[in-house]
């Protein structure tokens, strides 16, 4: 690795994007001591950058704002050996439309990081492309939102194993530190578009876990009748110590649970009101990144786990929850036909501090669920397109910075996936099969409980049928193999016989003429 300072190397950088991600970044980068020179479709959001400079504390670097992308690039020329460029723009024909308008000015060596979460086949496209002139583009996965995009984020590039050399001791400086090591969140996940992939795999882990902590919630308001401080205080406990320690979501959760409306409201007026209550009953019921096509992750992970075979259901009904609720106006006209209960409160139970300790064990059981869930399809997308992924590193990159961080469950995972990084089941490792089968229990008690008062549980309650199917020795296929012949001649294994029980996964060699046609 180059022992040069980092911020010599480039000496300016050029990011384009002045969205909420964008100009942190830009911030950030120019705390490092890096000039920047930022650039973006939307004059507006190049004109906030600099405003926000002009007051700024700490900076650094020069912050530079370009209204004219040719301006901008020609800025980075001369400034050091390359010109190195940031992406933080929305997925597809943008970043196309950039790289076609930037592309005469680019020179061999010249490296582009492209930061947007991008899906991996259009990474590898322009990494083609950009290859043919000599210069790197690399997707990379930034992970935490905005305001660790400003303080530091976790960060999955991939691409060209040379020019992810040159730019990772800058990466290194910029990216979020393990509270526990000190390592930085960032590693050379492998070639290709391998980065874009680790990154959509964790939006899709960050999305189970998103529908896991929102039932919790709706369990303990709408079920129990606890208060939204009340149920802060036991998602600041959970976060303390055990199975959920050190959990970002629960942290968060947490603090906006707490969260007030005051006279001045927030920075820009949001949350106004002389009248008391809380900031959470400002929010609609509404998710519509999934349905306004600024959000693909979740999407593709969904349909990869699908393409790559691998049991994916937490995460996949998590997206569909999701999607349900983006359309509120449909839901409400079904609402008037379905005429579906609400929840209830749960009457049922006889010790609830038991019941609230079933859950904080259930919460668990599906986020552990979650994560093996998506480390199993990195691992099979790894194995299928020969990227050689280390599993550990992922976890190590998670462990600060993004959106899925969980101290303890990485604590759990990480030494057997950095001992075995090709492992396709992370059931196979039995400390994670205990864990599993210890909280199953738990999950199936509160999983009952709440379908008998009409809770609303997608994402527990596939866990708990995750669990049962993937551990199952008599699962009801049987019948369907068995009709799938019948109608279509699929063909079948038999029990009992060696080399088809259990066999390798391909069509077995018998068929039934049920019904002569």
């Amino acid at each position: 690795m180059p022992s040069e300072d980092p911020v010599k190397r480039f000496k300016r950088i050029g990011i384009v994007g002045a969205g909420n991600m964008g100009s942190m970044m830009t911030f950030a980068f120019s705390e490092l001591g890096c000039d920047v020179s930022v650039w973006d479709v939307s004059p507006k959001n190049v004109d906030s950058v600099m405003n926000f400079a002009k007051s700024a504390q700490h900076l650094k670097g020069k912050i530079y704002g370009f209204y004219n992308i040719d301006e901008f690039t020609k800025s980075l020329e001369g400034q050091a050996e390359r010109k190195l460029f940031i992406f933080s723009i929305t997925h597809g024909h943008p970043a196309d439309s950039v790289l076609g308008m930037i592309k005469h000015d680019l020179k061999a060596g010249d490296i582009i990081l492209d930061g947007g979460n991008e899906n991996y086949r259009r990474t590898e496209r322009r990494q083609r492309e950009c290859a043919q002139i000599g210069v790197h583009w690399i997707g990379m996965g930034v992970s935490g939102g905005y305001q660790s995009a400003r303080h530091g984020p976790s960060l999955s590039p991939g691409g060209d194993a040379k020019a992810l050399e040159l730019v990772l001791p800058l990466l290194e400086l910029y990216s979020a530190k393990d509270r526990k090591t000190g390592k930085p969140c960032v590693t050379r996940i492998g070639p290709a578009g391998s980065g874009h992939y680790v990154k959509m795999v964790h939006n899709g882990i960050e999305g189970g876990m998103l529908s896991t902590l929102a039932e919790a919630w709706s369990i303990l308001h709408n079920g129990l009748g606890l208060n939204y401080d009340e149920i802060g205080d036991l998602f600041s406990k959970w976060n303390q110590d055990g199975e959920l320690k050190n959990n970002y979501l629960l942290q968060i959760g947490a603090d906006m649970l707490h969260k007030k409306k005051t006279p001045q409201g927030d920075y820009h007026g949001e949350g106004a009101s002389r009248d008391d209550g809380y900031v959470l009953d400002d929010v609609l019921d509404k998710v519509v990144q999934d349905d306004d096509g600024t959000e693909g992750t979740p999407y593709w992970s969904v349909m990869e786990s699908a393409e790559r075979h691998v049991a994916a259901p937490t995460l996949a009904t998590a997206h569909f929850l999701r999607v349900a609720s983006g359309n509120r106006e449909e839901r409400l006209r079904v609402a008037k036909k379905l005429h579906m209960p609400s929840p209830k409160p749960i009457e049922t139970i006889k010790d609830r501090a038991a019941f609230i300790e079933n859950l904080r064990r259930a919460v668990y059981c599906s986020f552990l669920a979650s994560f093996c869930q998506g480390l199993e399809l990195i691992s099979r997308a790894s194995e299928d397109e020969g990227w050689d992924i280390d599993l550990g590193r992922c976890l190590q990159i998670w462990r600060a910075g993004c959106i899925i961080q969980s101290e303890a469950i990485a604590d759990l995972l990480q030494p057997s996936l950095t001992s075995s990084k090709r492992l396709t089941n992370m059931k196979f490792v039995d400390e994670v099969a205990r864990e599993l089968h210890k909280n199953f229990d738990a999950l199936k008690e509160i999983v009952i409980e709440g379908i008998l008062s009409d809770q609303y549980m997608p994402a527990l309650s596939a866990t708990l049928e995750y669990l049962k199917y993937e551990g199952g020795t008599m699962l009801p296929t049987k019948f369907m193999e068995a009709q799938m012949d019948y109608f279509g001649a699929h063909a079948y294994n038999k029990p009992g016989i060696p080399g088809e029980d259990p066999g390798p996964v391909k069509k077995g060699p018998h068929h039934y003429e049920w019904k002569p046609a």
